[in-house]
């Protein structure tokens, strides 16, 4: 046992007592609404904090590092210094990266870290860079995908809590893979959120899809922004994070003249330099707004990119054919828009958007805006759980389709995410389950669920139950034993070599090039010294524009000639081909 200091943001408090293993210990109240005091304790010693009433309920300190009893328990105090790292690390910048996003519950059929971190040499060897852990702060239950975490500074218990998740970015970082964190400061909970109780971490002013919004600009919204900012750098520092994804950033309603992202991201890029190696963050946003990956000197946030959700639905609706929902802007001319995404990153750029109903968006200043800096996906957990049935793309599209999307994604001119099983073509779904403890509010969230789906003409008995523990367990990721000699396995890691081979970060999306053919259902993209051709017709062979004297070094589904001849290369149906100039020059100019 040695002397500690305790400390809690507590301005609406009279008094405050430090629960510590049994005992009540006042403490004293200093300036800002903060309360202090030291104590006798030591690693695992449980503690909390009483308000206002000696015998009131314990409450966990905001600020928990482990809550090993859940969300509303009282936490333990550990020293986030304390494990003895095996690999050293020198970071994994954002440029050049491939991710893949994960979810540690449903990886493993174990759902925990040290589960997890068994399969990461599999990662490394397809060419995988960084691994994208979905939220691990603590939430009510088991079983749940993380965006209702109510203790942004914890990890949650049955994963493994914080010496877990240091066990597994150890690993990772063992087989040379960075780690990502997605982060939500956009709400909490809802059901085990005790800082109302503590002080105005909400607001009123402004509301979210969840509720009150965070407290981000009123009175008081200096400690909140700190209390955020700094559990995400804590994360980095103490867990040698590589990179943190920041779920909706659209929810933060800010109106300071410093909006917290900029003040979060100069705080990312001063510990960068503290700890000496890269640091990034990748923002969630349905803005389209050019401001969120421009640099604060340029009066950006600074944000190192963002998901492109735009691309996506592009990408999506050329494979499926679906037009319904927010596909339906996408769907009127599904090559150019392709086209669009793939040279401008946004598809909505200030046009009419008949999904929203109004115009949307701004164009990217394409000549200074990296290609990197924007992410592309054909699938996430977002688009893939958010359906009714959770279903994959290869379930909807098949595995040949599935393969021409990995080509524009992992050979394309945007940042490559995968999400887990994509690269075997999973045949698992991956469902929205929950593990709410709240009978209300599982019954709500139930209820809403089958209303959602009803409008769209599903019956309420088709939509999978997110509080049946069935609808997690059909979730869970079916290894392959011998996913080397999957074909779909083998696509990936080809592409994903010839990227890395061929391709230096840094290109502007200026310097990307697209032909199509809406009606023929083909388009070619290049950039630096790769051309990728692909034919999206299900049953028509396609002569495919391409530059002159190119060298085939990936072709899907059917033979393509070596040499693509002058006038253009000829693809069968559905194929794909990934081409190169034979004298090494780049092709992402006019041509």
């Amino acid at each position: 046992m040695v002397s500690m200091r305790f400390e809690v943001w507590a301005p609406r408090a009279r008094r405050v007592w430090l629960w510590l293993e049994g005992a009540r210990l006042p403490l004293r109240e200093d300036a800002g609404g903060w309360w202090r005091t030291d104590a006798a304790a030591g690693p695992g010693s449980r503690y909390g904090f009483v308000l206002d009433d000696p015998q009131g309920p314990v409450l966990p300190d905001p600020r928990a590092r482990r809550l090993p009893e859940g969300p509303e328990g009282p936490a333990a105090v550990t020293d986030p210094g304390a494990y003895p790292w095996r690999h050293p690390w020198a970071g994994r910048g954002l440029p050049g990266a491939v991710l893949y996003e994960l979810h540690i519950g449903t990886f493993t059929a174990e759902g925990t870290f040290d589960a997890a971190a068994e399969r990461l040499e599999r990662l490394a060897e397809l060419g995988i860079t960084h691994v994208q852990l979905m939220p691990v702060n603590p939430f009510p239950g088991r079983h749940g995908w993380g965006y209702d975490g109510v203790a942004p500074w914890a990890v949650h218990e049955p994963y493994g809590g914080p010496e877990g998740l240091a066990r597994l970015v150890d690993a990772a970082h063992g087989a040379g893979l960075g780690v990502v964190l997605d982060v939500v400061h956009n709400h909490l909970g809802p059901s085990g959120n005790r800082l109302p109780e503590f002080g105005p971490y909400f607001t009123d002013r402004h509301h979210t899809p969840w509720g009150s919004a965070v407290n981000l600009d009123g009175r008081g919204s200096d400690e909140v922004r700190a209390y955020f900012a700094g559990s995400a750098l804590a994360f980095l520092r103490d867990f040698r994070l590589d990179g943190l994804r920041l779920d909706a950033v659209h929810e933060l309603a800010d109106d300071r003249a410093l909006p917290f992202l900029a003040e979060l991201s100069a705080a990312v890029d001063a510990l960068a330099l503290e700890v000496g190696r890269p640091l990034f963050l990748i923002a969630e946003s349905d803005r389209n707004d050019p401001r969120t990956v421009a640099p604060r000197e340029r009066n950006g946030l600074g944000l190192h990119a963002q998901w492109t959700d735009d691309f996506h639905h592009a990408l999506h609706v050329a494979l499926t054919g679906e037009a319904q929902g927010y596909y339906a802007d996408f769907a009127r001319a599904p090559m150019a828009a392709l086209a669009k995404t793939l040279t401008g990153g946004f598809f909505h750029d200030g046009g009419y958007s008949a999904f929203r109903g109004r115009g949307h968006g701004r164009a990217l200043e394409r000549a200074a805006t990296p290609a990197y800096r924007l992410v592309g996906y054909a699938q996430t957990h977002d688009q893939i759980g958010n359906r009714a049935l959770g279903d994959r793309l290869t379930a909807q599209a098949g595995p040949a389709r599935a393969a021409l999307g990995a080509a524009l994604v992992l050979c394309g001119p945007l940042t490559p995410m995968l999400f887990m099983g994509e690269e075997w073509g999973a045949g698992s779904p991956w469902q929205f389950f929950t593990d709410h403890q709240d009978p209300a509010l599982a019954e709500a969230v139930r209820q809403g669920r089958r209303a959602e789906f009803a409008a769209h003409g599903w019956a309420a008995g088709d939509i999978p139950d997110p509080q049946d523990p069935a609808t997690r367990d059909r979730s869970v990721l079916r290894h392959p034993a011998a996913e080397d000699h999957r074909e779909l396995t083998r696509w990936h890691r080809r592409l994903i070599r010839i990227r890395r081979a061929l391709l230096t970060p840094g290109q502007p999306l200026s310097a990307v090039a697209v032909r199509y053919d809406e009606d023929e259902r083909w388009l070619t993209v290049c950039h630096g010294p790769l051309v990728v051709a692909v034919n999206f017709s299900p049953d028509r062979p396609a002569t495919v524009a391409v530059p002159p004297n190119l060298l085939t070094l990936l072709a899907a589904t059917h033979p393509v000639p070596p040499t693509a001849p002058e006038a253009g290369l000829r693809l069968p149906p559905e194929s794909a081909a990934v081409l190169t100039p034979a004298d090494g020059r780049e092709v992402s100019g006019p041509w």
